[in-house]
């Protein structure tokens, strides 16, 4: 019975890895790839126009926390990535307030 408890700890211990995984996942498909498609659609200019969610996708994304640690030796924590994604969607908020911007096809 011992052993069963030691396993149940250890699930407990990582469900919220796994759930910070998944929800990192998620949101690099959803907001990353809503923002490329964005780009895709709308043009690059202005930077409005799906920058900041795709940026915002990227940042929370595991597989920029493992390459940062593979390639700086830098240890981004979920927490800071999640920061970093939603200062992203703020500044793009943000700008959207404070625009038109001069460039860009229209202006």
């Amino acid at each position: 019975m011992n052993e069963n408890t030691s396993t149940a700890d250890r699930m407990l211990k990582r469900a919220p890895v796994v759930l910070g995984w998944i929800v990192g996942w998620a949101w690099f498909v959803v907001a990353g790839g809503g923002g490329f498609g964005l780009i895709l659609t709308e043009g690059a200019l202005p930077l409005t126009h799906g920058w900041y969610a795709m940026f915002s996708g990227i940042a929370l994304c595991p597989a920029t926390a493992w390459l940062l640690k593979r390639t700086a030796n830098v240890e981004a924590s979920f927490l800071a990535r999640f920061i970093v994604a939603a200062l992203f969607i703020a500044a793009g908020r943000l700008a959207l307030i404070v625009g038109p911007w001069p460039i860009g096809p229209h202006g």
